[in-house]
């Protein structure tokens, strides 16, 4: 039997550095990601917040809330998916971001999706 709740949502992260955009010289490192979300619970729900955690190798960490995601608020029945990309900006080659969405499911029950770390880090390169 599934014990899952009705309120999931499911998120994978895919991350990748954009060089054109970086200036390791001026530490500057600029990361993209692609967050899909899924909804793997039986609500409807509309994603209102969010909330990210930033944290670059210094240990300095950057808290960033907002609404919605890249100016949206989408809202994802049953099996639906909704994916965006979005970016960061470090000082250091090497970051930790996680976080969470906050959510309203279409029975009014507003509950917390978290975001689980992921990695930002440059591609090893050989000299």
């Amino acid at each position: 039997m599934n014990s899952q709740s009705p309120y999931t949502i499911d998120v994978q992260v895919q991350t990748q550095f954009v060089p054109d955009q970086s200036r390791p010289d001026d530490n500057r490192y600029v990361f993209a990601y692609t967050i899909t979300l899924r909804n793997i619970g039986s609500v409807g729900a509309q994603l209102l917040t969010r909330h990210w955690i930033i944290t670059d190798a210094n240990g300095k960490t950057e808290e960033v809330t907002g609404e919605g995601v890249v100016g949206e608020q989408p809202w994802m029945r049953p099996g639906d998916d909704f994916e965006y990309t979005s970016g960061a900006v470090l000082e250091t080659s090497v970051g930790v971001m996680t976080g969470s969405y906050h959510m309203l499911a279409d029975d009014g029950t507003r509950f917390e999706t978290p975001i689980p770390p992921f990695t930002l880090t440059i591609p090893r390169t050989l000299h």
